[in-house]
């Protein structure tokens, strides 16, 4: 089964998710340049939305990426009991994990190595940011203290990290959101996870008008007229056009089995998708506008449709029309030709701020609320 989320909503000026010069995101889409807003922005933005973090924190079934593992796994095996030399044996090794490929090191890897005294911040960390379920920091300060015991104090500081890890067995986390959106290692210590959410790049609608935001500071103590300093932002106002898809019997397999947490995860996925944003340059814009249309659709087929085409011609208000008009008139248009012509049967609905913005082939629902409570009905019990 999948259940699909489409999302059309307008910006004000706003700079939501910068490239490596500071501007916001693009992309080149139907022959003209449009606003992007990347898909691991969004991803980011749910998973630390307030939405989503107060309806797994407290069970503990959220994940953490970080490059501090060893600090956790020290803490953890403190909580268990470890003395302190036997700790200390554990954690030194610990950095080199996800490092347990044979392979050469590359001239990249190698950058910043040499002659340098490694700081103190780089002997705690890992290479690589590790995507880590809070319920697997206790089994894997178990499995590495019981790895410790086995192999012993003088052995352990010259054993191969890949032998290590292997024998720790690979952890499986039980973390709605790694189970969502996935997780890749090159640590044998973990296990990699499908992700079963696929969230598309956001693309705005209309033809992408890029604009400078020239401003200065002025010193509030020296008495001098003038800019202290002087600087320029570039900011765009778009609509856009989001997609992102659940493929159910993947989330359901990531969550070991557990059915209640999949339909909660698929329903809060929902709300957190509709209320949550980029947190780019927000205290310059404070852009926080809501989704003018929210469209779900549950198919018992896995064939994911984005409906990005729609707007392959970007969309150019006519008359008294509001650019979310002309998308919603592409997308209602859109829909009214590619369904019949796959045949793509679905269970749908959709809400609107607009009583007017109607999508065709989908039952209208007043709120959010009501939305999910439909999307609730259709998930497998």
């Amino acid at each position: 089964m999948l259940v699909q989320m489409h999302f059309l909503q307008n910006y004000a000026p706003s700079n939501l998710n910068r490239d490596d010069t500071g501007a916001p995101k693009d992309a080149f889409f139907g022959g003209m340049r449009r606003g992007r807003v990347s898909s691991q922005c969004l991803k980011r933005s749910i998973r630390l939305s307030p939405v989503f973090r107060e309806a797994f924190d407290a069970d503990g079934l959220l994940g953490v990426r970080t490059k501090r593992l060893p600090k956790l796994i020290e803490d953890e095996l403190k909580k268990q009991g470890a003395d302190a030399p036997t700790i200390e044996a554990i954690v030194r090794r610990l950095p080199e994990i996800g490092r347990e490929s044979k392979k050469k090191s590359t001239a990249a890897d190698k950058e910043g190595e040499g002659d340098k005294t490694p700081t103190r911040e780089a002997e705690s960390a890992t290479r690589q940011l590790i995507f880590v379920g809070k319920d697997e920091i206790p089994r894997l300060a178990t499995s590495l203290w019981q790895r410790y015991r086995k192999i012993g104090p003088a052995k352990w500081p010259k054993e191969e990290i890949s032998e290590i890890t292997k024998g720790l067995g690979s952890s499986l986390p039980r973390s709605v959101d790694i189970a969502m959106f996935g997780r890749m290692t090159t640590s044998s210590a973990f296990e990699d996870v499908q992700a079963a959410v696929q969230v598309a790049h956001a693309i705005s609608t209309n033809a992408l008008v890029q604009e400078f935001d020239y401003y200065t500071a002025v010193d509030d103590i020296s008495g001098e007229s003038g800019a202290g300093m002087i600087g320029d932002i570039e900011f765009n106002s778009n609509t856009y056009y989001r997609y992102l898809n659940v493929h159910w019997e993947q989330l359901v397999q990531n969550l070991g089995g557990d059915v209640d947490v999949a339909r909660r995860a698929t329903l809060v996925l929902l709300e957190a998708a509709a209320k949550a944003h980029p947190s780019g340059k927000q205290n310059s814009f404070a852009a926080f506008s809501l989704p003018d249309v929210i469209l779900v659709e549950v198919t018992q087929d896995n064939l994911p449709v984005s409906y990005a085409n729609a707007f392959l011609k970007p969309a150019r208000p006519r008359g008294d029309q509001s650019l979310m008009d002309a998308s919603v008139a592409l997308l209602s248009d859109y829909m009214e030709r590619v369904i019949p012509v796959y045949n793509l049967e679905a269970e749908r609905a959709h809400t609107a701020l607009d009583p007017s913005h109607q999508l065709p082939r989908a039952q209208h629902c007043p709120s959010l609320s009501d939305l999910r409570n439909w999307l609730e009905k259709q998930l497998p019990e």
